[in-house]
């Protein structure tokens, strides 16, 4: 009898764990790093914890080193509801949602301190709601550090940037910056960069100390000048078909889990960023370069005036921002 109680038992409780399996929302989030990347280590914290938190009711898969398409793909999939979710930098997103603008400005954030005040306060979460109208739902901001110029020359003023071939995003900000810096702006996308660098199709790039290692951009470019022209973040987002298909308790865990992995990212990166340089420099022979940052400042000033001029939502954006670094 005893037997036939617990056999009964066990199948009752096996048929709940189907139909609760069975009930489960994945959710598909694509990405453009390595999945030993601090960015993807982070989101795997992320899902881990909203896959608890809901009882397994709500999960994130996660596709590594662009599975689903570049940064831009991914984000025009989120936008028509053919993807969950997927990360990007605000470089690339403000094709997408002007608002993300602001942050791509060269020389924007004074500090790190100031430019992890804005991302995790009021008016980081503003930009996010914002850009919410766009059909790109910002969960949390991811930081990727500063970006500095690597080429096979030391850069220490704008003036040895001068008639040389720099890949930059596809994003207006970026084009703009080198062009006033004396470089030409080249476009190239993230996976064809390497050999770009390797065959001479542009003689640099701009990034944070991690692609130098990750991406092995360290083998093909020896000098890493620390000019530090921008801190540009990352954005995990969701469609807004995929959020709209979640039940209350399932867009709380998610929101919390989203920031706790900021939190959480934020801390890593440091340590990734300075292992970075340590490993370019030690295995990579890579020459690190301090820069006056002054003439890069002056040389990218008019870059304020004409993204602000017929914008007044992100001149207000660029004044708050300013304002919050006193």
């Amino acid at each position: 009898m005893n037997t036939a109680k617990t056999l009964a038992a066990t199948t009752a409780l096996s048929m709940l764990a189907i139909a609760a399996s069975a009930d489960a929302k994945t959710l598909r989030l694509n990405h453009n790093n390595p999945d030993d990347h601090p960015v993807h280590i982070s989101m795997q914290k992320m899902a881990d914890e909203v896959e608890e938190a809901t009882g397994g009711s709500l999960k994130i898969r996660i596709y590594p080193n662009g599975q689903l398409g570049s940064q831009r793909e991914s984000t025009e999939q989120v936008q028509n509801c053919s993807l969950d979710m997927a990360k990007s930098n605000t470089s690339e997103l403000e094709a997408f949602a002007p608002v993300y603008a602001a942050f791509n400005l060269p020389y924007m954030f004074q500090s790190e301190d100031h430019f992890q005040n804005i991302i995790t306060g009021d008016i980081g979460q503003s930009v996010l709601d914002k850009a919410a109208d766009s059909g790109i739902r910002g969960l949390a901001y991811y930081t990727e550090g500063a970006r500095s110029f690597y080429t096979n020359k030391a850069i220490l003023s704008p003036d040895d940037l001068k008639g040389m071939k720099i890949r930059v995003q596809p994003s207006p900000s970026a084009v703009r910056m080198v062009e006033l810096l004396g470089a030409n702006p080249t476009p190239i996308g993230w996976g064809e960069l390497y050999s770009a660098l390797q065959q001479g199709v542009v003689d640099g790039a701009e990034n944070n100390p991690t692609a130098l290692t990750t991406a092995r951009h360290g083998e093909v470019s020896k000098h890493f000048s620390l000019d530090e022209h921008t801190m540009i973040p990352s954005v995990v987002f969701i469609s807004n078909c995929a959020w709209d298909g979640l039940s209350e308790d399932e867009k709380t865990a998610l929101a919390t889990a989203a920031k706790n992995s900021m939190t959480f990212h934020s801390e890593e990166w440091k340590k990734a960023s300075d292992a970075a340089i340590q490993e370019a420099q030690a295995d990579m022979g890579v020459e690190i370069h301090e820069v006056d940052k002054a003439p890069f400042i002056e040389a990218v000033q008019p870059m304020y005036d004409e993204a602000t001029a017929d914008n007044p939502e992100l001149a207000e954006l660029v004044d708050q921002i300013r304002a919050a670094a006193q």
